[in-house]
């Protein structure tokens, strides 16, 4: 009797464990966030009265204009998340569109919060992921218009355009607020800087190679 309670209560707490591991469902109709509160945040922003809620917290005009692709890697995201229609706080999902210059590239990056299914719109894309140590296996295919991909949750992904014209995809997310990390950016634009001995150590190069590096971030 004793080993089938332990048994029990050991289901439950996985049980419990896996609940809390994801975003909880929203206890109202919506929660359009308000940026101008000083309340306490949670699991995103504190909410607006509903009451005074109207059609522009949940629009958003301007995903058909193309970004300017002229920046160095030649690849600009347009986000639609919690930021720019406030009526999505809380309820899990955000799109963005990303323009492409002839050969550009969205650098390898992170999603810390959320998984994304990238549809291509126009041209062609080279995309993959990175699986975790200790395999790092590189998953990776080339897409062409109507093809749809997925970057699971947290791994190292990029996409590259191997067209000699303009590329456009649109990619959806399992979060209001995904977040992202651009490796490059993280590693040699941190501020203050992450030292250059840790640096030369981890990728076996010299400090000079670093300094090089930091210099570009």
């Amino acid at each position: 009797m004793a080993n089938q309670m332990l048994l029990l209560i050991t289901l439950l707490a996985m049980t419990c464990a896996l609940v809390i591991a994801f975003e909880p469902s929203p206890l109202q109709d919506f929660c359009v966030a308000d940026t101008t509160s000083s309340a306490t945040r949670v699991n995103g922003l504190p909410c607006l009265d509903s009451k005074l809620a109207q059609a522009e917290h949940f629009f958003f005009s301007g995903l058909h204009i193309p970004g300017n692709t002229s920046n160095p890697v030649g690849g600009i995201v347009t986000p639609v998340n919690v930021v720019q229609i406030p009526g999505l706080n809380t309820l899990g999902i955000s799109l963005a569109r990303i323009d492409y210059a002839p050969w550009g590239v969205i650098p390898p990056h992170t999603h810390p919060r959320a998984t994304e299914i990238l549809t291509v719109l126009k041209g062609s894309l080279y995309v993959g992921f990175v699986t975790s140590n200790p395999n790092n296996k590189l998953i990776s295919k080339v897409l062409y218009k109507g093809d749809v991909f997925v970057f699971p949750v947290g791994l190292v992904h990029f996409q590259q355009n191997v067209g000699n014209g303009k590329a456009t995809s649109l990619s959806s997310l399992s979060s209001q607020n995904p977040g992202v990390n651009t490796i490059a950016n993280a590693v040699f634009g941190a501020n203050p800087s992450i030292p250059d001995d840790v640096l030369a150590k981890s990728f076996q190069v010299d400090k000079s190679v670093i300094s090089s590096l930091q210099a570009k971030f």
